[in-house]
């Protein structure tokens, strides 16, 4: 009796559950409503008989209880019941599948004429690549990735010289425009999902696979990963925004031709000298940094992560939050380096400065820190010396007190936590994993022994 009960009460309980759960649908923003009602059908059906079952179960158990002078009876063929039990699965198996077919059939016939557009996935981020005024994508080979190369284009391929490089977590897409998104990846198996949009492909190492939609409302939508791709997979997290045609045209005109990168001015580390001047009041002459003036060491830095995070200041993705006291001391001083000219020349002065390793001021467990750093090692590498193409910057020699601060600040949502500040976001995640200050001490330990 007491377990008839029970059955009934699970079969209420879930049924009430489902339609008063606080997990749902995000609203759709594309045309693939469509498989938001194959769900759905697939609920009714699956709920239909997961009711009947356990209700069936509970009736059963209490019918059938044992009492005395009962008797079971053996019946080990029943023709009429078998019909049934096969027609109405036969009608539940094709009630499940047919509309995923449907829409299934739907989804690989891309409409003719329907724009294109390549999602680059690696551990752990995205990038993108739009066809230039000829409409046809340049080829790409494995083998040309590099740091100059990110994208792998093949430089004899004309259809590719006009080709759009984007090199962000950010894609915009034009509203109520079809889109057909060609997909790959540089290194593991990954998956490129916007829940809004309903539709997701997994992006396989080799082949280039492919979804399409139409996005029917502006807005800024979450990309995610969907397919275990390492240890920061959680974090790898871009944006899509949708938007008129008109503010789409000119966020594209606003990223390089895969020419026009191909063009570049050397930067004058002369000039940049007379740039750092300003710079060295904090820095130091040598770029070896001041504790007492908060500023980290320069030299050694990676210049792509110097002219990331000078731009980050300038465009206000970094030195805004009102606990960030040095940040918002440094932001009015990047914003000296009125172009992008300025920012090279000024970072290539930089990098002739001498290398010396910044003196250790963090003491803590290394051997502790050593676990610790493992996870670390994904991305700014075993030795600590930074990974480009993971974003991640060098480690190892810099100053330990500011990375002890930078990674509180992370924690505490000091920094990291603004929109633009994609990779800043990926490490506030990151920085999780070191619980407390006695955390922080260790793996900057073992750092300072690299």
């Amino acid at each position: 009796m007491v377990l008839a009960v029970v059955l009934a009460l699970l079969v209420i309980g879930s049924v009430i559950f489902h339609f008063w759960s606080p997990w749902w649908f995000t609203p759709v923003a594309s045309n693939w409503g469509s498989i938001d009602d194959t769900v759905e059908i697939t609920f009714w059906v699956t709920g239909i008989v997961f009711v009947a079952i356990n209700l069936f179960m509970a009736y059963a158990v209490f019918r059938y209880r044992k009492k005395k002078g009962s008797k079971a009876h053996y019946e080990p063929e029943n023709t009429k019941l078998e019909i049934w039990l096969t027609v109405i699965t036969i009608v539940g198996v094709v009630l499940l599948l047919a509309p995923g077919l449907i829409v299934w059939a739907k989804f690989v016939n891309v409409p003719e004429g329907t724009a294109e557009v390549e999602v680059i996935g690696q551990q752990w981020h995205w990038s993108y690549r739009f066809p230039g005024v000829d409409g046809e994508f340049g080829t790409i080979d494995p083998k040309l990735y590099s740091f100059d190369n990110p994208f792998g284009m093949n430089p004899d391929d004309p259809n590719g010289q006009d080709d759009i490089l984007v090199s962000s977590q950010e894609l915009h897409l034009p509203v109520d425009e079809p889109v057909k998104i060609l997909l790959r990846s540089k290194d593991v198996l990954h998956n490129f999902t916007v829940a809004q949009f309903r539709v997701k492909m997994d992006m396989v190492p080799g082949l280039v696979t492919y979804m399409w939609f139409t996005p029917t409302r502006t807005g800024t939508f979450d990309a995610l990963c969907e397919e275990l791709c390492g240890v920061a997979h959680y974090a790898m997290r871009g944006r899509v925004v949708v938007d008129e045609a008109d503010a789409f045209q000119a966020w594209l005109s606003g990223h390089p031709t895969y020419a026009e990168t191909l063009i570049k001015t050397p930067a004058d580390a002369h000039a940049g000298q007379t740039l750092y001047a300003v710079c060295s009041a904090c820095h130091g002459p040598g770029g070896g940094g001041n504790v007492a003036l908060n500023a980290p060491k320069l030299a050694g830095q990676h210049a792509w992560y110097l002219e990331r995070q000078l731009n980050n200041y300038k465009a206000g993705a970094r030195g805004t939050h009102e606990d960030d006291v040095f940040g918002r001391q440094m932001a009015p001083m990047a914003a000296i380096l009125v172009d992008d000219a300025a920012i090279a020349n000024v970072i290539a002065y930089i990098d002739t400065l001498p290398d010396d390793a910044a003196p250790a001021t963090v003491t803590g467990d290394a051997r502790r820190g050593k676990k610790l750093y493992m996870t670390c090692a994904a991305c700014h590498a075993p030795d600590a010396s930074g990974i480009w193409s993971q974003k991640a910057p060098r480690l190892a020699g810099m100053s330990d007190w500011y990375m002890s601060n930078q990674i509180k600040n992370f924690k505490q949502g000091i920094r990291g936590t603004h929109l633009k500040d994609t990779y800043g976001g990926q490490m506030a995640l990151m920085a999780r994993m070191l619980r407390n200050e006695k955390d922080i001490n260790d793996v900057i330990a073992y750092i300072n022994t690299l």
